[in-house]
């Protein structure tokens, strides 16, 4: 399933990444599950294992030890604009053809495993 994450007021780079995370975390339970108990645990753990970690050019957002997207941290990309969402292509590196949306521009849609395919 897909969520679609809305423009909202004033979007920052910085909020942007907190929307994305959270349209993850909202479209991980949307797949919810006939045991209820087990399905509230397992939606707890996948939220609160979530990071965002700045690097040089990229933000990459991991959840529970795994590279689920990378968003653009920098105004001077060749390639980018700043809040573009890419597809995680390895741990370390985005897949640089073509951007998944952007976070401070909204108006993408996102998955629970991150960036959609092409």
């Amino acid at each position: 399933m897909t969520v679609y994450v809305e423009k909202s007021e004033n979007s920052t780079l910085e909020s942007g990444v907190t929307n994305l995370m959270n349209a993850m975390i909202e479209d991980y339970k949307s797949m919810g599950s006939p045991d209820w108990d087990k399905s509230t645990d397992m939606e707890k753990r996948y939220a609160e294992g979530f990071t965002a970690k700045k690097g040089k050019k990229y933000i990459k957002i991991i959840s529970n030890g795994s590279a689920k997207c990378f968003v653009v941290a920098v105004e001077n990309d060749k390639k980018f604009k700043q809040g573009d969402v890419l597809f995680a292509s390895s741990w370390d590196a985005p897949a640089r053809n073509r951007a998944r949306g952007n976070v401070i521009d909204g108006g993408y849609g996102i998955n629970w495993t991150g960036a959609e395919y092409l």
